[in-house]
């Protein structure tokens, strides 16, 4: 047999090949879209069941009393503003002076009760114990004339009244003579210095017989004459010119 006879089986032979190949790849590509669409059927969530809402209508309950929130805030009085508060100061830091450092209260000064100037000379009623006379004839009356000369000093009588105020003076006459001037605390020198003046100055210029006179126990020189600002000099028997002495014995 020739070459003519074997070409039409050969052709069929190869388009059946062919065929089963189509059949083949078509079947391939069914079974990959058949496993992808079951994937894809199997990986989807489940949805979730319907949600039921209910409506609920809510009645509100009736105001039974009270005026409206209007008024009643209307007629309620504002509250006052408060006052700002004020920081509290520090305490100061205060030092306790010790003991020894503390100043020691001022003492009274040299003073006499009314006992032990009872009997002590007064103006008028005559100190010397012999027969002196001032001028133009005059007895001496020496208190008399300090007493007058110190109630026109008004420097006499503050320093007095300064002293008669001191603690525990009371209605005591100061004591400023003794035969020696006696010194009062804070003053400078011995005996209250404006009254040690003043006196030394009123008997220096009596006339000599009244400096002269011999005077025995106590003179009391009162500056008013209600008793106040009272001043007691002397002790013993004594010369007015012993007043003129800055010391005893000087």
């Amino acid at each position: 047999m020739g070459p003519t006879g074997a070409g039409p089986p050969r052709r069929r032979a190869a388009g059946r090949r062919r065929l089963l190949t189509l059949t083949l790849s078509l079947a391939a590509h069914l079974a990959v879209l058949a496993a992808l669409l079951s994937a894809r059927h199997q990986t989807l969530p489940a949805e979730p069941p319907p949600m039921v809402v209910a409506l609920v209508g809510l009645t509100p309950e009736p105001d039974h009393g009270g005026p409206p929130a209007a008024a009643q805030a209307a007629t309620t009085p504002p509250e006052p503003p408060k006052a700002p508060v004020k920081p509290t100061p520090p305490r100061p830091d205060v030092k306790p002076i010790p003991a020894s450092e503390r100043p020691e209260p001022t003492p009274a000064p040299p003073s006499l009760s009314e006992a032990q100037v009872a009997s002590a000379a007064t103006a008028g009623s005559g100190t010397a114990e012999g027969s002196g006379a001032g001028a133009g004839g005059q007895p001496c009356d020496m208190v008399r004339r300090l007493q007058a000369a110190l109630r026109k000093d008004a420097r006499i009588q503050a320093a007095v009244a300064e002293a008669d105020h001191a603690p525990g003076q009371g209605r005591r006459a100061l004591y400023v003579w003794n035969g020696d001037w006696i010194r009062s605390s804070g003053q400078d020198g011995n005996g209250l210095a404006a009254v040690r003046e003043a006196i030394m100055w009123e008997v220096a210029f009596a006339p000599e017989t009244c400096r002269a006179e011999r005077v025995h126990g106590l003179v009391l020189l009162s500056l008013n004459d209600g008793g106040s600002g009272r001043l007691v000099m002397g002790g013993g028997d004594w010369r007015w010119s012993d007043l003129l002495r800055p010391h005893a014995g000087g």
